[in-house]
């Protein structure tokens, strides 16, 4: 069966004119796709060719098409206002009420976004995670579980590849797993079929007007559902609990702690939830025994959730043997809390993904219940995040503690007020705004302070102790990245001696 979408919009878009706002990882091959379809494409970027990543990419691009008209620099949105467009695709930090995208929507421009457009062309069923935390954990344990019961899966959105490109190629029986993250939901429409809300707390503050404007953004991952659509909600947050208030769809509930999932107003939601140490599924009076919690090989109460979270998404297309199967093999995500090696009796891990202090505080607990210590690495960009209880949570694991990057003195001050007598010891490393790994002539500064960071790790930690990187923020101080800044310090940890 063809994809007629897809057919119509190819009609519809061959020598249209189209701009793309955006030279980056999802908008490079959206730009190729449109040229394929016979699109007139004028891309746009606010960085120039002097950056590296983006001369890069706009040489991939030229090997395509001559075709292609290029805006870049500071006055990269200027020729928006006197040029029609007949669709403009903004980056997903590009906020609606720009200027130059109301200008155009006023001459009758359609503006939407890579992820929207092939949410609204994909045929086939689409399951998203969104939240503040877990996502990657989530969205990748859906698709595995998926994938152990025998279906064809595509994943994409934050993690994966981006998929609007390939389109054509899925089929109605295949399954689409997405992640996505409250700037590609804020101003969607499209919902998913199934979606999940892991979890909601303060976050990306820097960039949403407010926190009921984050809170909304995450609520469109379900928000046009129809009656067929379904809900999982984290029932131990009450900001996702009071989701299925307002949800079309049919609401599920997870939670590691049962009486969450029973509460009196929520007595006919579908639930999984945890007790005497056994995943368990609940539906219309059948009870489902998935595996119990000290066989999930990943760490932590947090993935216990995480795996709960997925139960309930896929349970109507699986076996409850495939979510046992995935949950005693799955091996956990690159970044996070990733072994890397064992040197002198330390062993080394990266959880560069730990972008807010939210995600660093689960580290933490994850590997206090293993009854860890040792020295932590973090620093990062800050979010306008909530750092309370961070200071204790690493205190409980790391009494060393070495620091670079841009939200150091919020760190430092955390950790400070919550120790409560404890004695600990920090080192920080100088941060100098503008050093940036992608970029050739900063990179050796970057790359410099790991290593002095690492070769501090090494000399305070004992045999039988942890190092491990967990960031508590976003890598935009000094990388482009999470996976750059984490692929790296992976990268020299190996190469010690």
């Amino acid at each position: 069966m063809g994809n007629y979408k897809f057919e119509e919009f190819k009609t519809y878009i061959k020598g249209r004119k189209a701009a793309v706002i955006g030279i980056g990882i999802s908008n490079t091959p959206l730009i190729k796709w449109l040229i394929s379809l016979g699109a007139d494409v004028t891309a746009c970027d606010k960085n120039t060719e002097e950056d590296p990543v983006l001369s890069k990419n706009i040489a991939a691009l030229k090997e395509i098409s001559t075709d292609i008209k290029w805006s870049l620099g500071e006055s990269y949105l200027t020729h928006l206002r006197d040029e029609h467009y007949d669709i403009v695709f903004k980056t997903p930090k590009m906020r609606f009420e720009t200027p130059e995208l109301q200008a155009l929507k006023e001459m009758g421009s359609i503006l939407t976004t890579e992820m929207e457009l092939f949410m609204n062309l994909c045929p086939a069923e689409i399951f998203a995670i969104t939240g503040s935390d877990g996502k990657t954990t989530t969205t990748t344990l859906t698709a595995e579980i998926l994938k152990q019961a025998g279906y064809k899966v595509w994943i994409g959105g934050n993690i994966g590849t981006p998929l609007l490109d390939r389109v054509a190629e899925i089929e109605p029986d295949d399954k689409v797993v997405l992640e996505l993250s409250s700037f590609q939901l804020l101003g969607m429409s499209t919902p998913a079929d199934v979606a999940i809300v892991t979890n909601i707390t303060p976050n990306h503050l820097d960039f949403h007007k407010d926190y009921d404007e984050y809170i909304q953004a995450k609520v469109n991952v379900f928000r046009n559902q129809g009656p067929e659509g379904k809900v999982i909600l984290n029932a131990g947050c009450d900001l996702t609990y009071e989701m299925k208030d307002i949800a079309r769809g049919r609401v599920k509930l997870f939670s590691a702690n049962k009486g969450k999932v029973m509460r009196s107003d929520s007595p006919l939601y579908p639930r999984a939830y945890t007790e005497d140490g056994r995943l368990i599924y609940e539906e219309n009076g059948n009870i489902y025994d998935i595996c119990g919690m000290d066989e999930i090989f990943i760490p932590g109460v947090h993935n216990v959730e995480n795996f709960l979270a997925a139960t309930c998404a896929v349970i109507d297309y699986v076996k409850p043997e495939d979510i046992a199967y995935v949950a005693k093999n799955f091996k956990g995500v690159p970044h996070r809390i990733e072994f890397i090696r064992e040197i002198d009796g330390v062993r080394w891990y990266n959880s560069s993904i730990d972008t807010s202090p939210n995600r660093s505080l689960n580290t933490m607990n994850a590997l206090a219940a293993r009854n860890e210590k040792g020295v932590l690495i973090c620093g990062g960009a800050d979010k306008k995040c909530l750092y309370s209880k961070l200071g204790d949570a690493i205190l409980k694991v790391c009494d060393r503690i070495i620091i670079y990057g841009s939200n150091a003195d919020l760190v430092t001050d955390i950790i400070a007020k919550e120790a409560h007598g404890r004695q600990y010891e920090i080192y920080r490393i100088p941060d100098k705004e503008g050093d940036v790994y992608e970029f050739p002539k900063t990179r050796d500064n970057v790359v410099n302070a790991y290593k002095e960071a690492i070769a501090k790790a090494r000399e305070w930690a004992k045999p039988g102790e942890i190092v491990i990187m967990s960031s508590i923020g976003t890598s935009y101080d000094h990388f482009r990245h999470f996976e750059h800044r984490g692929d790296m310090f992976r990268d020299l940890v190996n190469e010690l001696k």
